[in-house]
């Protein structure tokens, strides 16, 4: 592996091509397989790109979703392939392609080593030793990720169930297995059982006679607890998890998985400490099904462990990898400055690269019911305020992706949809409850995410219509605060290596502090929003919550001293720990348990 970090998956679009943009020069990065309407335009962008011809892969085809993922993985790949080639025959001058690929390593890459040295050289030397470097040159890795449990049911022309393998999720899954890609199927958004034991269909992802994979699992996981039990589920199965991408629960872009106040540290520690009994105890599982499947191994296989969220300076990912023993990390939202990495049309661009720390909040805008890092200057909110002053709330529904709501339908509604917060708001006002205001401004704030998250990539690259909405919903992650302006991608990767520091000019607490002050907001606005309504189990949940937290300061409290800060930095960490300590000590277990809910 050439670098030490990875571009994860960005909203639908984001990052839908990246990879063929970054993959040549060693960095892998995810693509987002679950919008298959935006998969088959850029099918037909990069055909017409690349003078090929285009055949139309049209929705009345059988099995027409995981056709489209398919062949526009193999495309992909394809022209990440070739660039990689041409990368390495091009000559060592004049910052050429295979310059650019060693300048961006981290300083104590060895193959950086190895290029400077071989800058001294000339004459046969030098034409030896570029003929090793050229050798030694490796390709960044084509990942794919698929929300779990976003996974419609599919219907035929009467209106009945296609079948469980063409949901959403499977199908999808299947159009990843089936494609030319050696690499890794990123499961998020938690476990689907269906989609798990799916897996086990596919030969590409059991080991060969090497005991490799040409498809491997990983696992975007938030605490210990939940990656184990899904980890065993699926080693039961015969299906090896490769790696767990450990995610901040709060501190991350895109939808936002709080846990009970298990904050990213412990975790992280949690990891390191019971990494290799993990490891065996699957693997005593994992050997046991696949000898039924029909396949042997006697090594254990390789799991990496690896983190994102949050991480904002050179110091910081230092730290995270040689402390936590961790594999790689994870830079997501800043790479949303790039324009050459990443699809993000003009004008959201420009509102990121000025934006402030208010722009950016935790929202309920997610038709899953799940929080959602959501962009107070995206113009898919300024549209959604504007329906609302027109008194048209809510948004058409094409795609229909995350339909799940049927109070008022036989088949699901999207709870964005025009369709049902039309339905929601007419029954609120016929029952007038006393906090009608309030509960419609619930119903309203839900936003279309399948249109959103995927029309900054058609606006970057010319693909929508005149009359087709140009709204683009965007869910970076609260750190890009601190970024500010358009960035290269030579600029940020030198930031990540700390050859240079773009957070200079700006006063920034440590991730960690960050991560902590969002959790307990989130507890706040949970308890407020509760308020003389909690039963004694929501009582005992937010006392767990704050335990957790206090156990997070504490453990906190006794590392900072390991970290590779300035003494200032440190001494002002540990004086934001006791005054966030403060705000938490009067929430007292026993009035939590009298009356349910404890008052901060």
């Amino acid at each position: 592996m050439s670098h030490t970090f990875h571009i994860p998956v960005l909203g639908l679009g984001y990052s839908i091509d990246t990879p063929v943009k970054v993959a040549h020069f060693g960095i892998s990065s995810v693509i987002s397989i679950v919008d298959d309407e935006l998969i088959e335009r850029m099918r037909k962008y990069y055909y017409m790109l690349l003078g090929e011809h285009y055949r139309p892969i049209d929705k009345t085809g059988e099995d027409y979703r995981a056709t489209r993922i398919t062949d526009y993985l193999n495309l992909i790949k394809r022209i990440a392939d070739q660039r990689f080639q041409e990368l390495c025959s091009a000559p060592f001058e004049n910052n050429s392609g295979i310059d650019r690929y060693f300048q961006l390593l981290p300083a104590s890459s060895p193959l950086k080593v190895q290029y400077e040295e071989l800058l001294r050289l000339s004459g046969t030397m030098r034409s030896v030793a570029e003929a090793e470097l050229r050798a030694k040159l490796t390709q960044g890795d084509i990942d794919v990720n698929i929300m779990s449990k976003v996974d419609k049911v599919n219907l035929d022309t009467d209106g009945e169930s296609l079948g469980d393998i063409y949901t959403d999720a499977l199908a999808a899954m299947r159009g990843f297995a089936r494609s030319s890609l050696q690499s890794s199927l990123i499961l998020s958004a938690g476990m689907n059982p269906r989609l798990y034991s799916y897996l086990e269909n596919f030969p590409e992802f059991f080991p060969d006679a090497n005991g490799q994979f040409r498809k491997k699992l990983t696992l975007k996981v938030s605490d210990y607890r939940s990656a184990l039990i899904q980890a065993k589920f699926l080693a039961k199965k015969g299906i090896w998890v490769s790696e767990f991408r450990i995610e901040s629960g709060l501190n991350c872009g895109g939808h936002a998985f709080a846990t009970e106040g298990y904050l990213l540290g412990p975790v992280l520690e949690e990891f390191k400490v019971k990494r290799e009994d993990m490891r065996r105890e699957l693997f005593e599982l994992y050997r046991e099904a696949i000898h039924i499947c029909g396949y042997q191994i006697s090594v254990i296989p390789d799991v990496k462990v690896t983190v994102q969220g949050g991480i904002g300076t050179a110091a910081e990912n230092e730290f995270l990898m040689r402390h936590y023993q961790l594999d790689a990390t994870g830079w997501g939202s800043p790479f949303l400055l790039v324009p050459e990495v990443t699809n993000v049309d003009q004008e959201t661009l420009d509102a990121l690269a000025t934006s402030e720390s208010d722009d950016y909040y935790v929202s309920d805008s997610s038709p899953l019911g799940v929080l959602f890092n959501n962009f107070r200057r995206s113009s898919a909110e300024k549209q959604r305020q504007e329906r609302i002053a027109k008194g048209r709330p809510g948004s058409p529904c094409h795609k229909r992706y995350l339909v799940s709501d049927t109070t008022f339908t036989k088949e699901p509604i999207c709870t964005a949809s025009r369709q049902f917060q039309n339905l929601k708001i007419k029954q609120l006002r016929s029952l007038n409850p006393s906090d009608l205001k309030e509960q419609i401004e619930k119903v309203t704030e839900k936003l279309c995410l399948c249109d959103g998250l995927s029309t900054a990539a058609l606006l970057k690259n010319n693909l929508l219509s005149p009359r087709e909405n140009k709204a683009v919903a965007i869910c970076p992650g609260p750190n890009l605060a601190w970024f500010s302006g358009v960035l290269t991608l030579n600029e940020l990767v030198a930031h990540i290596y700390g050859k240079i520091d773009l957070l200079s000019k700006k006063p920034r607490p440590h991730m960690f502090i960050n991560e902590l002050r969002l959790y307990v907001d989130y507890l706040k606005k949970d308890m407020e929003r509760n308020a003389g309504s909690a039963d004694a189990r929501k009582g005992k949940y937010f006392v767990k919550f704050k335990d957790q937290l206090l156990n997070g300061i504490a453990y906190y409290r006794e590392l900072i001293p390991s970290l590779n800060e300035p003494e200032p930095n440190k001494k002002e960490m540990l004086a934001q720990l006791a005054s966030i300590e403060n705000e938490l000590v009067p929430v007292s277990s026993a009035s939590a348990a009298a009356c349910h809910i404890p008052v901060l």
